[in-house]
């Protein structure tokens, strides 16, 4: 990571520092869940990435893996939609039951993974990490900004609103749906980064700008360059001080021709070194406390080859995060001193 100017200098040393003295062990929890949008299938991303080797992966790493497998999540018979909000009952019970394994898994020291399962689920995940850690700050990597409130969402899909629960600044924009009474919102738009957007709602749009909210489309990614991307985005959040970085990962981000078994793919997304540039990155500060990586749909994968991209990418993702390197490995006969 390179980061310049006197607060950059200081910064990189105390993440340095941060990243040397830091040890934990690994909690992963699969949310095998599909109710936040529409199409069948998501709820098999935890077993597809599974079966793409990520406990084996993660086990070469430095420190203990806990597959605490997969919560059990109870489907209503009668869920009515909440004005054009599709099974609002069931995603916020879903969300309070993995809100409280996450709380759980961070109080026991973890950093946890969360392997969705739609984006809905991002409204537990985030919530029952900040119940541990309320200073957290969020880093959202995806083609859309999920942003929406019930008022401007196209779809009504809660996988595309799951930011307007946290919010503060969003409360009274958002009605009491059933299931949600739970929530109360609990970050700040200035705790917020997003990176990656090519799709995002002219509601969606509103908000941003009128909330201030620091994101990076492809478009700025192309113009500035993922490196400087990431030396913006930790420096809106981590300049003041350190503080645990939650990040969710929409698999979605990558560009389809690297993740094409997803319900809502966009041209023109993250390559593969973008992609794991950010995750590489983000493991370089020591303060990743919670990633969620959602959205893998091996229904949707037009042959056996397109769910395997699809989950080895997402394997890859998440051990980059971890700290797996693109180095390769090192022997003392092929380390030199410059």
């Amino acid at each position: 990571m390179t980061l310049r100017g006197p607060l950059c200098r200081l910064l990189r040393t105390q993440l340095n520092n941060t990243c040397q003295s830091r040890a934990h062990s690994v909690a992963v929890l699969g949310a095998p869940f599909s109710k936040g949008q529409k199409r069948g299938g998501v709820e098999n991303g935890p077993k597809a990435i599974r079966d793409a080797g990520l406990i084996e992966r993660l086990s070469h790493l430095d420190y203990p893996v806990h597959d605490f497998g997969d919560l059990s999540f109870q489907h209503l018979e009668k869920d009515e939609p909440y004005m054009h909000v599709p099974f609002p009952r069931t995603v916020g019970r879903a969300n309070k039951l993995l809100s409280g394994a996450v709380s759980n898994a961070v109080g026991a020291g973890h950093t946890t993974i969360m392997l969705g399962g739609d984006h809905s689920l991002a409204i537990g995940s985030v919530e029952g990490h900040a119940k541990q850690r309320p200073d957290l700050c969020l880093i959202w990597v995806d083609a859309h900004a999920d942003i929406n409130t019930p008022f401007t969402s196209p779809s009504g899909n809660l996988h595309g609103q799951s930011v307007a629960f946290m919010l503060k600044e969003l409360q009274n924009k958002m009605p009491e749906l059933p299931g949600f009474s739970w929530v109360k919102p609990f970050l700040s738009a200035k705790d917020l980064v997003y990176i990656g957007l090519r799709d995002v709602d002219p509601g969606e749009y509103d908000i941003l700008k009128d909330l201030g909210v620091q994101y990076f489309t492809m478009r700025d990614i192309d113009r500035l360059g993922i490196q400087r991307v990431m030396e913006v985005t930790f420096d809106h959040l981590l300049s003041r001080k350190q503080r645990p970085i939650h990040l969710s990962f929409d698999i979605d981000a990558m560009d389809p021709s690297l993740a094409p078994a997803t319900g809502t793919p966009v041209n023109g997304g993250l390559t593969y070194r973008e992609g794991i540039w950010i995750t590489e990155e983000i493991h370089n500060t020591g303060l990743l406390s919670v990633m969620d990586l959602v959205e893998v749909n091996p229904d949707l994968g037009a042959s056996r080859e397109a769910v395997e991209s699809t989950a080895s990418m997402a394997v890859d993702v998440i051990a980059s995060a971890l700290g797996q390197t693109r180095e390769g490995e090192r022997t003392a006969s092929r380390t030199h001193s410059f």
